[in-house]
């Protein structure tokens, strides 16, 4: 069985962290639709939706990946590179402890989720303004064990890693070469987004399944050609805070009924 942990829409998503973009408004009522049709979207997949309340104190509390990398074995509650969002922890480690045995980053460790690009045993950390390398460091001894090997990567022209690269399965990736280099990812076969789309490399898998922003259709056409179950999800509202659609949930797989004994 799949989870998807999901938090509600702040009504203060309007202040979030921009590192990027331009600052414009966000229709609150319209960002909570198209998360709440995510949702329905995860749900469809077989995915059992544990939906955390919205957090009003934290206006990027919707970007739940940001705050944990939850692997088969562990889940690791990450330190945030914006000092805004490490009061979200607290309530991503509550929702995975009766899944998961929990660990840590420590300072001076930094790491976002959202730059960590999990393929098989390969863990891509990207190096950015939110995730460094001592960070990197600490999750490869975290992980070492259970026989993970982590891989820093350098990008440039985004935010996040996964805004740059995303894994459409464990032997292909969807990336935009002008953000990230293919050489980075050897043992993948890589798909470049349309160059008229130079966001849409973030994509969420579930089964078959891959789910792409609706405003990349282009991209989603050449996911299709290539025989992917491409379906374009409406995320614009909440593309306005520089999320994306893996940035909205923390997906994972349980046994059925699962807690943690």
């Amino acid at each position: 069985m799949l989870v998807a942990i999901t938090r509600g829409v702040s009504p203060a998503i309007g202040n979030c962290e921009l590192t990027l973009l331009e600052r414009e408004a966000i229709d609150v009522d319209n960002a909570r639709a198209q998360h709440s049709l995510y949702e329905e979207i995860l749900e469809g997949l077989g995915c059992r939706i544990e939906h955390l309340a919205e957090e009003p104190g934290f206006p990027d509390s919707v970007f739940v990946e940001d705050i944990a990398v939850v692997l088969d074995e562990i889940a690791v509650i990450t330190r945030p590179g914006a000092l805004s969002r490490r009061g979200e922890r607290a309530s991503i480690e509550r929702a995975l402890a009766p899944h998961r045995p929990v660990r840590h980053i420590q300072a001076p460790g930094i790491l976002d989720g959202g730059d960590v690009m999990v393929v098989a045993k390969s863990i891509y950390v990207g190096l950015s303004t939110r995730s460094n390398a001592e960070a990197a460091r600490q999750l490869g001894t975290l992980v070492a064990e259970y026989g993970y090997r982590v891989v820093e990567v350098g990008f440039s022209g985004c935010l996040h890693l996964k805004s740059a690269v995303t894994a459409v399965s464990d032997d292909t990736l969807l990336i935009n070469p002008e953000w990230v280099d293919a050489s980075a990812f050897p043992e993948q076969d890589c798909i470049p987004v349309d160059p008229a789309e130079p966001s849409a490399a973030n994509v969420v898998r579930i089964g078959s399944t891959v789910l792409f922003a609706a405003e990349f259709p282009r991209t989603g056409e050449r996911l299709s050609a290539l025989g992917y179950d491409a379906r374009p999800v409406e995320a614009s509202e909440l593309a306005k805070a520089e999320g994306a659609l893996t940035c909205c949930s923390l997906i994972f797989e349980v046994p059925p009924e699962s807690t943690l004994t």
